[in-house]
């Protein structure tokens, strides 16, 4: 799907089609207690672009894993991939689809 967004480089009056995206963010967290609320927080955030969500506990290393399937465009899949990773303790990686809507 194409989405008009303003383009924030070429003047508040113009326009550019966004094209959307299919992908995954593996997020590793290393300090639930300390991590856990900022991360639930850009997830509440981005809840528009995700699509599934899913989180396991390992507690045998002393981590969370949780996957994401997200929908949306490179700039806001990548706003929130960087967002993630700039919080002490969170690992993040993501992949996307070749195939755009």
């Amino acid at each position: 799907m194409k989405t008009l967004s303003p383009d924030p480089h070429r003047g508040s009056g113009l326009f550019v089609f966004k094209m959307k995206r299919v992908g995954f963010i593996g997020i590793v967290v290393e300090n639930r207690k300390r991590c856990a609320p900022k991360v639930n927080e850009l997830l509440s955030e981005y809840g528009d672009i995700i699509v599934g969500r899913m989180g396991i506990p390992y507690p045998k290393r002393d981590i969370n894993v949780i996957t994401l399937i997200v929908d949306g465009t490179t700039d806001e899949i990548g706003a929130l991939t960087g967002k993630l990773g700039m919080i002490k303790g969170v690992t993040v990686k993501s992949g996307l689809s070749k195939i755009n809507e």
